[in-house]
């Protein structure tokens, strides 16, 4: 089995970068165009807790957590009357 050659010179050559005043700006300012990107990514809270406690906090001022609903405890209740009325009229 032969391998094939290498690249030659002339093809590697464009490859190579030289370093300029232009690209050191340009890579500075790619530097500080990502740090600028990664601070949009902080975190306001210090925790999970105070993350959840400001959620809830909300939550309830947009009125998520109002009075329970009586509708499943009445539906609760009627159906245990269905099912104790079924099972006395077939015993």
């Amino acid at each position: 089995m032969v391998t094939s050659r290498l690249p030659s010179v002339h093809i590697i050559k464009p490859m190579r970068t030289t370093r300029n005043p232009s690209s050191h700006a340009a890579l500075m300012s790619l530097e500080a165009a990502a740090a600028s990107a990664r601070g949009g990514f902080a975190c306001l809270f210090s925790s999970s807790d105070e993350y959840e406690t400001a959620l809830i906090m909300q939550r309830r001022a947009q009125g998520r957590y109002g009075r329970p609903s009586l509708w499943p405890t009445v539906m609760f209740v009627g159906c245990a009357l269905i099912v104790a009325g079924t099972a006395l009229l077939l015993n």
